[in-house]
């Protein structure tokens, strides 16, 4: 019987497991897939908003306000990439600038710092790249960007150190209210939990619905994404978003924490929760689109598409707290954008509502700081000279597009929650997210995953599941 369940590995489930680790509590986070962050958390804008696009006095606005301003402080404590560059929401008709205005009122009302709008001449000041269409813009200096990679991850292994497990491909199947909490049947057996945490992303309405009368619905939102090389990095130096419509914030261009350039997305409401497949009308619609708000992008160096599921509840609102009618059921439903931006804030709440719920008691041996996967070309000549001398593998280039080595390689192995598979060590390291795309680098990485794993590289995957690259040898074929 564990006291907390948290359904779910992503940024939501793996930041409440965070900061419930604070507690002295049994707490297990379970996750269908092989790795943390494998759903909508690794597919999304990386955006960290203002704050000026909720509706003022919803929870989504609270939260997003909130985990904006803790941003700077969980970073830091938690080692991971984020970098406060600002937005501009840009206006290319005159007639529409009231809405900019719309928007300022509601960021003020929010809490949102710095807002302004800026006239034409000072918008291409800012952002000699945006096209002669642009008449106006609303800057916002509190936005930014995030590794969402790192980020998840970072929460999951502090939480991991603070005693939470993890529990990887495994699926829950049903829950079942039982005395004393609930049952969970997964395909690895059945689990007994106090409380359910239920950060299902996309699933969450499954299974809130099991144990409520009061039933919720969730659409998954599809959304395709281009990402550019490096070379396109600098094109522009704020997020830049178009005038919002019903489906969100429309299609960006943001420069990101490694220095690629991200386009999109599009926003359609779909049936199929898994269906993450990108078309070519939508990416056609996203270099549309970007291109009325910026000039000259450099598609050309598009260096891959993908696409990511968000799930949009009916009421377009955060569902955090526990079900009327389901005693020990939390739900974290509902959480699309902004919710990246607002994970630290609701990891923050749901721990309040837990620890209260519980009364747990204060784990005295939390600890709250974390440190990130070296990365030797942060050091100087010297130092980097003295690692490689200490610990060659530091020295053994494994990918020459991001020049990634082996030494890091074994870092994301062997951390808490660590890689298991092609898709781990490349969102732990940035290994295969060059401009080859794991071209060249793939059959290495898979020979120091089953090294360390000690497993056959038959058996190494690039996601998990049925995943494998190898199926067979040619000298069984012969």
């Amino acid at each position: 019987m564990y006291d907390i369940i948290i359904i779910g590995g992503g940024v939501s489930g793996c930041a409440a497991a965070r900061e419930l680790s604070r507690y002295k509590a049994n707490i297990c986070v379970v996750e269908r897939e092989e790795d943390v962050c494998a759903g909508t958390s690794k597919a999304n804008s990386a955006i960290v908003h203002a704050g000026y696009d909720a509706e003022p006095g919803s929870l989504m606005a609270r939260l997003n306000v909130q985990g904006n301003q803790m941003m700077d402080e969980v970073a830091k404590e938690l080692d991971f990439p984020f970098k406060r560059i600002g937005s501009m929401v840009v206006c290319v008709h005159e007639e529409d600038i009231y809405k900019l205005e719309e928007l300022l009122e509601r960021g003020k009302k929010n809490g949102v710092k710095g807002l302004r709008i800026v006239d034409a001449k000072e918008a291409h000041e800012l952002e000699p790249n945006l096209t002669e269409q642009v008449v106006a813009a609303l800057h916002a200096p509190t936005g930014g960007i995030v590794c969402p990679f790192e980020m998840t991850i970072a929460f999951a292994e502090n939480a991991a150190v603070n005693g939470v497990e993890f529990k990887l491909n495994t699926e829950v199947q049903n829950i079942e209210k039982i005395d004393g909490g609930y049952a969970l049947t997964t395909d690895q057996g059945i689990l007994e939990t106090k409380v359910v945490v239920n950060a299902a992303g996309v699933y969450a309405d499954k299974f809130h619905n099991m144990v409520s009368a009061d039933k919720i619905h969730i659409t998954p939102r599809r959304g395709e994404y281009c990402l550019l090389d490096k070379t396109a990095g600098n094109h522009v130096s704020h997020t830049i978003f178009p005038l919002p419509d019903e489906f969100g914030k429309g299609v960006l261009v943001t420069p990101t924490v490694h220095g690629n350039l991200l386009v999109g997305p599009t926003a359609i409401d779909i049936e199929d929760k898994e269906s993450t497949a990108t078309t070519r009308g939508g990416l056609d619609y996203v270099v549309s689109k970007a291109g009325e708000a910026v000039a000259g992008l450099p598609m050309r160096q598009v260096i891959t598409s993908f696409a990511g599921l968000r799930a949009h509840e009916d009421h377009h609102e955060f569902i955090i707290g526990e079900a009327k009618d389901a005693k020990g059921f939390v739900d974290v439903s509902g959480i699309e954008s902004p919710g990246l931006s607002s994970a630290p804030a609701i990891g923050r709440m749901v721990a309040d509502i837990v620890s209260e719920m519980m009364g747990l008691p204060e784990n005295p041996d939390f600890v709250g700081t974390r440190r990130g996967i070296l990365n030797p070309a942060e050091l100087s000549k010297e130092e980097r000279a003295k690692l490689i001398e200490a610990k060659p593998e530091y020295g053994n280039i494994i990918c020459r597009c991001e020049m990634i080595t082996e030494g890091e390689i074994l870092d994301a192995i062997h951390r808490p929650v660590g890689a298991r598979s092609l898709d781990g060590v490349k969102r732990r390291t940035r290994a295969g997210m060059g401009r080859c795309q794991a071209g060249f680098c793939s059959p290495r990485t898979m020979e120091i995953l089953a090294r360390e794993l000690h497993v056959s590289m038959a058996d190494i995957t690039k996601s998990g599941g049925d995943s494998k690259l190898i199926v067979g040898t040619v000298k069984d074929r012969l």
